[in-house]
């Protein structure tokens, strides 16, 4: 049985869960903003002072706070190191771009079709086309 890390939203639509986001540093920090603003509860490595932290740092981390951990770091998503049934999930995020904008667009084309996917306690790798879960 998968354990649940939503919490019902405050939000006034029927049926809409909250999920809690911690977002690596190596992503724009106004992404934490975009998923408040749709009901989500997200922090960042930044907010807990963890700047320059190392991977299992980070990633414990976002496990003790029951946190699905947004990146762009390929090390994090190592299923043999982090196995994200552990805690509450891993995204890696593989745009074919560079550049902190590119990656906010990147991501924000993609962040419905995410958030409408079963992510607690998997690893989403959410790729140009398509989004593969393990």
């Amino acid at each position: 049985m998968r354990q649940s890390w939503h919490t019902r939203s405050n939000s006034s639509q029927l049926g809409l869960f909250e999920v809690r986001f911690k977002l690596d540093e190596n992503l724009p920090l106004g992404l934490a903003e975009d998923l408040r603003r749709l009901g989500h509860e997200a922090d960042t490595v930044e907010d807990e002072g963890l700047q320059g932290a190392s991977d299992p740092v980070v990633v414990e981390a976002a496990f003790q706070d029951k946190r699905i951990l947004l990146t762009l770091d390929k090390g994090i998503a190592n299923i043999h190191r982090y196995p994200a049934s552990q805690g509450a999930g891993v995204v890696l995020f593989r745009p074919d771009t560079v550049g902190r904008t590119a990656v906010a667009t990147f991501i924000r084309e993609r962040l419905d079709e995410l958030l409408a996917s079963d992510l607690p306690g998997r690893l989403a790798v959410v790729g140009t086309s398509r989004i593969r879960f393990r």
